[in-house]
């Protein structure tokens, strides 16, 4: 992997919108809730704020992570980008940076739940969906280091 991880740009919004906007399109199970431009919009707020890292792979955005403090917001890969590796950098230069993490995910995402076990997260809660815009069952997973 020669990725380069880098703090997001203003002009990341678009690459990073487009591959949240895609994960929803592509994934079945989750709700259509927002139009892509929406979604770039959203990801240009995270990214004024600070928040976004982004994995950039042959000159493009393959994937981004979205970190408010100790709260993983996001952690998205392009879908060719997913195998290689981005995904566990993004997540351990935020390890790097912390002592503790906690983000979200959908039980239905087993994807990302053995992604997160393998990097040492465990499960704190589950719920039925109600507190979330999606409105699927989700589970908060916790790190802590050791």
């Amino acid at each position: 992997m020669n990725a380069v991880l880098r703090p997001a740009r203003r002009g990341d919004a678009e690459a990073t919108g487009d591959i949240l906007y895609r994960f929803a399109q592509d994934t079945p199970w989750m709700p259509k809730l927002y139009e892509r431009a929406e979604t770039v919009g959203f990801c240009g707020i995270m990214i004024g704020r600070g928040w976004v890292s982004v994995a950039v792979l042959g000159g493009q955005v393959a994937g981004f992570i979205a970190r408010d403090g100790q709260e993983i917001c996001s952690l998205y890969l392009a879908k060719a980008a997913q195998g290689q590796g981005l995904g566990a950098a993004l997540l351990g230069n935020a390890m790097e940076r912390s002592d503790r993490l906690e983000l979200w995910t959908f039980q239905q995402n087993t994807r990302a739940q053995r992604f997160y076990a393998r990097h040492g997260f465990v499960e704190a809660a589950r719920t039925d969906g109600a507190g979330n815009e999606e409105r699927l069952p989700d589970i908060r997973y916790e790190w802590r280091r050791s």
